[in-house]
């Protein structure tokens, strides 16, 4: 078939929102136990439930968790490390209870600990004290912040957890040395976040599993500490930010010296527990490490002895949840072309295989859409970066004359950052006839951390400059037509995408999931996790309350310069839905265009399929009716 000549938007996509939503199966948390690889997966197709999987060493790949149960904590809300592994017994967290269970092969889930207000994360086994040691959070207290802590819990009988350490605001990461004599973990108090200020603790465990010497090894307020990790000779291995780069060290003999130092990140922010960027291999020579450098990620060994990097040509550009263990490097990967994997890696020759993939059928090449690395001007004479996607279809192109219309995506966190590999959700985009734009805007992560501290004091503001100037300078290079923007983000990314059309006219559409529109509400309502962030973000609260309210589009709601598309998931913990509702109501109380989708049962980042297709087809239905195409129906794939 030739190429036809359609008005971009109404290009037949071979990508439904069905399918989209089918194979959003997230991959997340891979561990070793043995020659056995267990990983994570999260599945909209069954309402959202987080299933973990197992690899065995003859390639059989098999559930875990039978089902209702869900391997899902929420700890800090955003969880993460919601299961361990050893001898092939599993312990996680269900979400229904945020009970702890063990869990035998061939035996029904049994609970470890009573139900109750304690949720439980990041755990690790004491064999040798037939003990579990977790973070714990306590929500016993109803209008008062949870209690953190460390925890032992019994693997041999229901009981209630153990206080190890608390007294901090904040507790992550406890790791058990391989003698099973000292334990390492992270501390933080507010207003830091982890990406902020850490501090790295050692403590001695005596006969009876108490804790006794304890020493500071690295941190504080202003060095963000992440992952440590132990050695099988005894020495500490974590990440810091001290050379403004998430660079690797080694504390061994109380001495705390580099490992890697390099312009690039061997770290992420811990919006979750359990992220990992490194692991160390089995014999102690050497670590392997995946590095971002400006927003693309590599794979390489680290010689510990010489401190240098030997890069291991691997095709993928997303890397995550790095393990190392006998049969070699084990993690998540992701390239422009390939979908989330959990693959293998061959530590010294680079050769990989794939473990698994979620099982949903691959994409037809001619309609992907490999992202261009963006560099632009922006404001204060500063440099933001970002990820084009141009329009892609074997059998259209535009009719003569016309440019794209642009989506502009702004990612969440805001201390996140947007990465180049295969994203269907891009690509329902694309293959539709739109341009896309995935923009790490200042405040991103895996640029260092002065460019992560251009948006202290100034989100709502640098964040939308550098979306606007991404736009334009698109629309400059004849790339989308610039009367045909459109922005879009999800929590953080939903408040710029609002900042942008209250404050701008610059963008024609925009569409908000689960966003901010009041910075003073949300100091005042949100979880505790990020109840200080924007101490940082904004100013101090209330001393600067003018800057909470002069930034909170709700209350410029008048100036809103465009049709808006609001989605909100009506359990969100994070974002609460009066951000949503009150800033429809006022819209709506001023005849501006609004459309407002409610979703019940969903929390801070939509998990079911019937609601991310049925988000992605409203937000079709509306680009079109703003725009002005007709919406075409998805085609088969040839």
């Amino acid at each position: 078939m030739g190429i036809r000549r359609l008005p971009c938007g109404t290009w037949p996509s071979p990508l439904s929102a069905e399918r989209v939503a089918s194979q959003t199966v997230d991959l997340d948390e891979v561990l070793l136990d043995g020659d056995d690889v267990y990983w994570l997966e999260t599945r909209p197709g069954e309402g959202g439930r987080a299933v973990i999987v197992r690899r065995s060493p003859q390639g059989r790949v098999r559930d875990v968790t039978p089902p209702p149960y869900s391997a899902r904590t929420t700890v800090h809300e955003y969880g993460g490390g919601s299961y361990v592994v050893g001898g092939g017994v599993v312990v996680f967290s269900n979400f229904a209870d945020q009970r702890l269970y063990r869990h035998r092969p061939g035996e029904p889930p049994l609970p470890l600990v009573p139900p109750g207000p304690l949720r439980y994360a990041d755990m690790v086994i004491d064999a040798a004290r037939n003990r579990l040691l977790c973070v714990v959070e306590d929500h016993s207290r109803p209008g008062r912040d949870p209690d953190n802590f460390l925890a032992a819990v019994s693997l041999v009988r229901e009981s209630s957890p153990y206080r190890l350490v608390g007294g901090r605001d904040f507790f992550a990461s406890p790791r058990l040395s391989p003698d099973g004599a000292r334990l390492a973990w992270l501390a933080w108090d507010h207003p830091n976040m982890p990406w902020d200020g850490t501090e790295l603790w050692v403590g001695a465990l005596a006969g009876d599993g108490q804790l006794a010497e304890r020493v500071k090894v690295a941190g504080g307020p202003q060095e963000s500490v992440v992952q440590p990790e132990w050695g099988p000779d005894g020495t500490l291995y974590f990440a810091s930010d001290r050379t403004g780069w998430w660079n690797l060290f080694a504390w061994r003999g109380g001495a705390v010296e580099p490992v890697y130092e390099a312009e690039a990140e061997c770290g992420v922010p811990q919006w979750r527990f359990r992220m990992s960027t490194f692991a160390v291999e089995p014999s102690g020579r050497y670590l392997i490490v995946a590095a971002r450098e400006k927003g693309v990620w590599r794979l390489g060994r680290v010689d510990v002895a010489r401190r240098t990097l030997c890069p291991l040509d691997v095709p993928f550009t997303g890397l995550s949840s790095v393990r190392c263990g006998r049969g070699g490097a084990v993690c998540i990967a992701a390239s422009p072309r390939e979908a989330p994997q959990v693959v293998r890696v061959d530590p010294e020759t680079g050769r990989w295989e794939t473990l698994g993939r979620a099982e949903t059928p691959p994409v037809d090449p001619r309609y992907i859409s490999v992202p261009e690395p963006v560099e632009f001007p922006t404001g204060g004479g500063e440099v933001a970066y970002g990820f084009f996607y141009a329009p892609v279809h074997p059998e259209a192109a535009p009719v003569p004359g016309e440019r794209p219309p642009l989506l502009v995506r702004a990612h969440g966190g805001p201390t996140s950052a947007a990465r180049a590999i295969l994203d269907l959700e891009v690509l329902y985009w694309t293959t539709r006839g739109f341009a896309f734009l995935d923009v790490n805007y200042g405040g991103s992560t895996g640029y260092g951390r002065a460019y992560r501290e251009r948006l202290n004091g100034s989100w709502g503001i640098v964040d939308v400059e550098d979306c606007i100037h991404g736009a334009r300078f698109l629309c400059d290079r004849g790339l989308a037509d610039p009367r045909r923007l459109a922005i879009r983000g999800g929590s953080a990314g939903g408040y710029t995408a609002l900042c942008a059309v209250t404050f701008h006219q610059v963008f024609a559409a925009a569409a908000s999931y689960y966003g901010v529109s009041d910075l003073e509400r949300l100091r005042q309502e949100t979880h505790k996790f990020e109840s200080r962030y924007l101490d940082r973000l904004v100013g101090p609260y209330p001393e600067r309350r003018d800057l909470y309210r002069a930034r909170s589009p709700l209350y410029f709601a008048h100036q809103v310069s465009c049709p808006l598309l609001v989605l909100q998931g009506l359990e969100d913990p994070v974002v609460p839905p009066n951000q949503a509702e009150l800033l429809v109501e006022a819209l709506r109380a001023r005849g501006t265009p609004v459309t407002y989708l409610a979703f019940p049962g969903e929390r801070h980042g939509f998990r079911r399929s019937e609601t991310i297709a049925r988000a992605l087809q409203a937000e079709l239905s509306f680009y079109a009716g703003v725009f002005g195409f007709h919406r075409a129906e998805p085609r088969k794939e040839e």
